[in-house]
């Protein structure tokens, strides 16, 4: 077990953590949730000896291994991916290099019987034993296996790690963390630089984990499978949830409307006692008792609430003039930078109001279409725009785009029309910017601050077809949440490209996904694709070990197909159920009081009679019978399914 006691750490101005307390278990699944700048991050550097400048107490077993994962850092290394990945297995080098000293020890002795002699060839036999026992667990068939979970490709391994984007260079940083295998795992935004596919596998390999594990992400979708257990941190404190991220919001609701509750109770009696003391303050007979209304005062522990409701936020975009029925138009579409092909030629049409999404591994031209599209680089082929078509563009690098100088306020008052200008401040609070905060200089933001404001001042202008590049990048999960419902009531044509599979969710039902250069149309929601790519990953797999490729991938196809009918009849059947039910619950009630009439004449009106009320009790009986066997019916459907 981690233990962390009385953890107090206070910044100018501000108190982080006021004596929290916390205890992990060995096979713990926690998620660290809580507002930007609660103390997440801060809390894990504590855990992994980073932060030093805290009092209290860290119990840690001595023989336990703690592994950190920071959000960015610099590289220097000169090796390459796989050379690299292989330093991961640092405790095994160390093994060797004992076996190594012990073993030319031994070699320049003679004394052979001695007690000294047979010390050390039993310490070589236990190294050697321990090295056996290591080289099943650290061995190069895992690196690659990490690497390629990761997104690296076998042509990737043997290129020098210098050749790599920051974003690829964390990749085998995190692929040394999990090879690593510490028994307290350390995440900090592990899917910042991921893509779909490498986050779906980081989640099933974190669920086999061995240790245990704790969590800070963005990804509600990855905390919800992952995290069995949530702590939050506000305002200094800690509150400790057994469940999973989505079920400790219901939670956490819950005891928010609590504590509002005690608050305004608390509140009463401070104003009481307040009113108490002025009152009888210059009256001598009653300065005692005016003395210790005034320490009970001071010594109350004031109950302190968050001040931002998310479930409240709500934004809508400014209407525009609608396009005309094709809003977008490709023919023989390709892109190459020299000899390196992007994808090829691709034809698509994009109608009014469609929904779509761009998802695919970094690297295969989601960003370089979107830039097709918007005329910034040149390409093979045409891409037209319909009639009418006004285009809102949200770019990966679109904080850099914004004034420094200016405030907060000024920059959407920048853009603002008359009509638009007086709700600014609400605007602002939708996107987490409240009270002085709206007056800060651009310059002074933070990443996730930028890119909010760059969102909000885009969906102040009127258009008709939105193109959003990584619009969650550095957002939390309020920000996302105001975004995506303003999204979903979006009354125009949308293309997004992103690697959040909660926030594409319910946002497009039409895929474009990037692969080996090719652009692959799907009908899909981003749930169906995802279940299809897995279960053509299983195939890709089993292909490689068997003879019939073609055979198998087909059958594999129309196994999803009958799959994803099977689960419509099911969710059908489920609704049915569900609308009997709500029929049987109102019948039975009718017949309660239907029967309460025919046993107490006294409840008749002077407008039923007892024969009309005794047909009608009889009619609804029937109804009830047909519905139950209906149910009955139902149930037997779906149970076969």
């Amino acid at each position: 077990m981690f233990s962390l006691q009385k953890i107090f750490l206070e910044f100018p101005g501000k108190i982080l953590f006021d004596h929290i307390s916390l205890l992990i278990n060995e096979r713990d699944r926690v998620g660290l949730a809580g507002r930007n700048g609660a103390g997440k991050s801060t809390l894990l550097k504590i855990m992994s000896g980073l932060e030093k400048s805290y009092k209290g107490t860290l119990v840690f077993p001595k023989e336990k291994s703690v592994g950190y994962l920071v959000q960015e850092r610099s590289f220097q290394g000169k090796d390459t991916v796989f050379n690299e990945a292989l330093k991961a297995f640092a405790e095994l080098n160390e093994w060797r290099k004992k076996a190594e000293a012990t073993g030319i020890e031994i070699a320049t002795r003679e004394d052979f019987e001695s007690d000294s002699y047979l010390e050390l060839a039993e310490k070589l036999h236990f190294i050697n034993e321990r090295i056996s026992l290591l080289e099943n667990i650290y061995n190069e068939a895992s690196v690659e296996k990490v690497l390629k979970g990761l997104g690296f490709s076998r042509e990737d391994f043997d290129r020098p790690l210098s050749e790599f984007s920051g974003g690829w260079q964390m990749r085998v940083e995190l692929a040394k963390l999990l090879l690593s295998k510490p028994d307290l795992l350390l995440l900090d935004e592990p899917t910042n630089h991921l893509d779909i596919d490498s986050i779906q596998w980081l989640e099933s390999y974190l669920k086999d984990y061995p240790g245990a594990i704790v969590l800070v992400s963005h990804d509600r979708i990855l905390l919800d499978h992952i995290s069995t257990r949530t702590i939050e941190i506000e305002f200094g404190k800690i509150y400790d949830y057994p469940a999973s991220y989505s079920t400790y919001l219901t939670l956490r609701k819950e005891r928010l409307e609590q504590m509002l509750a005690e608050k305004k109770n608390q509140e009463k009696e401070i104003q009481a006692n307040e009113a108490l003391i002025e009152r009888f303050r210059y009256k001598a007979s009653k300065a005692k008792m005016v003395q210790s209304r005034i320490k009970m005062l001071e010594k109350m522990d004031r109950i302190e609430i968050e001040d931002t409701d998310t479930s409240s936020i709500n934004f809508r975009f400014r209407p525009a003039s609608e396009s005309g029925k094709i809003v977008l138009e490709a023919q023989n579409a390709s892109k190459t930078y020299g000899s390196h092909l992007v994808f090829g030629n691709t034809d698509f049409i994009i109608a009014k109001n469609e929904r779509i999404a761009f998802v695919g591994k970094n690297g295969e031209g989601k960003s370089t279409l979107v830039k097709m599209i918007m005329g910034k680089i040149d390409f093979d082929g045409t891409i037209k725009t319909g009639h009418n078509v006004q285009i809102g563009y949200f770019a990966q690098n679109q904080i850099e785009n914004l004034d420094q100088k200016l405030t907060v306020y000024e920059t959407l008052e920048d853009v603002a029309d008359a009509e638009i200008r007086p709700r600014l401040r609400g605007i602002l609070g939708n996107f987490l910017f409240s009270g002085e905060d709206i007056d800060k200089k651009v310059s002074v933001l933070s990443g996730g601050e930028k890119t909010r404001l760059a969102l909000a001042r885009m969906l102040l202008q009127p258009v008709n077809f939105l193109i959003l590049d990584e619009p969650t990048n550095h957002l939390d999960m309020a920000a996302k949440d105001v975004l995506k419902q303003a999204l979903l009531h979006f009354n125009g044509t949308l293309i997004i490209v992103s690697h959040d599979r909660h926030f594409l969710s319910g946002l497009s039902m039409r895929i474009f996904e990037f692969r080996q250069k090719k652009i692959i149309q799907h009908h899909f929601n981003i749930e169906e694709l995802l279940e299809f790519n897995e279960n053509r990953i299983i195939e890709e797999e089993k292909q490689q070990n068997s003879i019939g490729g073609e055979k198998s991938q087909s059958e594999n196809k129309q196994k999803y197909l009958e799959k994803k009918e099977r689960d419509r009849q099911i969710r059908k059947l489920e609704k049915d159920i569900h609308k009997c039910e709500e029929r049987i619950a109102t019948l039975e009630s009718e017949l309660v009081i239907l029967e309460q009439k025919l046993s107490n004449a006294d409840m008749i009106s002077t407008n039923e009679n007892f024969d009309d009320i005794s047909i009608q009790y009889a009619e609804t009986s029937e109804k009830l019978n047909d519905l139950l066997q209906e149910w009955e019916k139902f149930h037997d459907a779906l149970s076969k399914l």
